[in-house]
């Protein structure tokens, strides 16, 4: 089946995705290839798109409701137009499983761009953590528009990377300045030490770290302590040890572990404590099924929980 890229454009009400939207179909060079493109818009705001300055010469818009976003209604769409690409101004408090769930074969996500406006985005963030966090954990670039002098760059910084690293930030000042993030954010522990100890408190990061960079571990000691999870399926010597991580919020507590193969004598059960001191290889194991990050533990002891035993990046 034909492949369709579909450019994705998240954000809440009035952060300027419409605007952002208009300017992208006005620009010759997004017609360079002359592609048949649907625009999708999902969410009606003050802002209205003006098709007669679009470049971009074989396009077609629709809009949908959320509850009329199917994956009946998306295929029907696709039929109907025959899109080489689609466009999405999607609605900021719909989640992005419910268009994930909705796409038809062959619709691949190409780009995902998220808006915020700098004046509400802190306020959202407060009461709409996890409706924030689904708009951010995908996308390749979050932009805030509206930026002020009096706010501050390290506190939006600090809250995006502590949901992820992969998006680049850009900052649209009031005067039209729009400025990238270059802010460095350095890892709470020494990645080049010669045993690398996490904190109970850095969990988060380094798992984070380990997952997105794996071949900057390889064949590092590390020191940690974690949960156990074991059961009658691992083969002896095997159990994963890791520590839950929230993300976001209560909801999206999950357990983050790591494969660790070890020679202890310590009958090792599920959910016990215990301070690991291992090698990091990369090798396949069925437990990922993939390659991925496999502790060679020297040494295993039992340890008392952390005072939080739920790790967080805030």
């Amino acid at each position: 089946m034909k492949q369709i890229p579909v450019y994705l454009f998240l954000g809440f009400l009035d952060a300027g995705k419409t605007k952002f939207v208009q300017e992208t179909m006005e620009d010759p060079r997004f017609d360079e290839h002359r592609e048949r493109t649907l625009l999708l818009v999902l969410e009606e705001g003050e802002e209205e798109y003006d098709p007669s300055r679009f470049a971009v010469k074989k396009f077609a818009v629709e809009t949908l409701k959320g509850e009329e976003l199917t994956l009946a209604a998306l295929t029907a769409l696709r039929k109907k137009h025959k899109p080489d690409r689609v466009v999405v101004e999607y609605n900021g408090m719909l989640t992005l499983d419910k268009f994930f769930d909705a796409m038809p074969d062959g619709w691949l996500i190409a780009q995902v761009m998220t808006f915020f406006d700098a004046t509400t985005f802190l306020s959202y963030n407060k009461n709409m953590r996890q409706l924030v966090y689904d708009k951010v954990q995908f996308a390749d670039m979050v932009v805030f528009n509206r930026f002020r002098e009096d706010l501050s760059q390290e506190e939006f910084h600090k809250v995006i990377r502590a949901m992820t690293r992969r998006p680049n930030i850009v900052y649209e000042y009031t005067d039209g300045k729009a400025v990238y993030d270059e802010i460095e954010d350095p890892l709470p522990f020494d990645v080049n030490a010669d045993l690398i100890e996490i904190e109970d408190r850095d969990y988060a990061f380094f798992y984070r770290d380990l997952v997105e960079d794996p071949q900057k571990y390889a064949g590092k000691m590390v020191k940690f302590k974690g949960l156990v999870a074991v059961d009658g399926r691992m083969e002896y010597g095997t159990i994963v040890v890791g520590r839950h991580i929230m993300t976001c919020c209560e909801a999206d507590i999950a357990y983050s572990g790591l494969v660790c193969l070890h020679a202890s004598s310590l009958p090792l059960r599920l959910r016990d404590w215990v301070i690991v001191t291992a090698r990091i290889d990369l090798a396949y194991h069925r437990i990922y099924g993939q390659e991925g990050p496999i502790l060679k533990a020297t040494s295993i002891v039992y340890a008392d929980p952390p005072e939080q035993e739920v790790a967080t990046f805030f």
